[in-house]
């Protein structure tokens, strides 16, 4: 049997954490390791339970989602973190997703279809509620030529990862896919980041499909 892919929920309502737990339990390839309350106790915890994938409030007091988040990126988590929330803002979604998180979905949404797109995220896909992925591909095109001038500069390797993250592949599963280390693919991405200026692999991944059609289908 596959190894289930371990969770946390941040998330400052408990009627909230306890429904996504009961919801969780009942799947058999997915478990939960950890919950908070806050973003700080999140970080606090985050460390240990080293979740493969963490599901965050956006709207939290103290540290909001986007803050921890954010702090969580700069503390070098590699965890997928997806934003669970009521906010279909624009300016939300794109700074979720330009901040590093793997995913937004809304909390009005069908428990089952919540589920099931917490199943993609852990396998390494991005998720976004369907209302919501126009309003995310059209805010993060980039036609500008500064990016496909920096395309210039990526080597071999660095297209080969650029073209599997399109596809939605997590470092784990490129890894794999490249037989090289997950530290390795970690160093690339990194690399191909800052060399085309955009800050997160969602990012990057909605501006090749769009602007070079690599998208699932190559």
């Amino acid at each position: 049997m596959t190894e289930a892919a371990t969770l946390m929920i941040v998330d400052d309502h408990p009627l909230l954490r306890k429904g996504l737990r009961q919801l969780i339990e009942l799947e058999d390839d997915l478990e939960l390791v950890a919950e908070a309350s806050n973003g700080q106790d999140a970080l606090n915890l985050v460390e240990d339970s080293e979740p493969d994938l963490i599901i965050l409030d956006l709207n939290m007091q103290g540290m909001d989602g986007i803050e921890t988040l954010k702090a969580m990126r700069e503390k070098g988590i590699s965890s997928r973190i997806v934003m669970l929330t009521v906010s279909d803002h624009d300016e939300d979604v794109v700074s979720a997703i330009t901040n590093g998180a793997d995913g937004f979905l809304l909390k009005d949404m069908e428990p089952e279809e919540i589920i099931a797109k917490i199943k993609q995220a852990a396998l390494g896909k991005m998720v976004i509620s369907d209302r919501l992925a126009e309003v995310l591909a059209s805010a993060l095109r980039r036609p500008e030529k500064k990016v496909n001038n920096a395309l210039e500069s990526l080597t071999a390797r660095e297209l080969e990862i650029l073209k599997l993250i399109a596809k939605g592949l997590s470092n784990k599963l490129i890894a794999r896919a490249l037989d090289i280390s997950d530290g390795t693919v970690k160093v690339h991405v990194k690399h191909l980041l800052k060399k085309m200026n955009l800050r997160s692999r969602v990012e990057a991944a909605v501006w090749v499909v769009n602007e070079l059609n690599l998208g699932r289908d190559s």
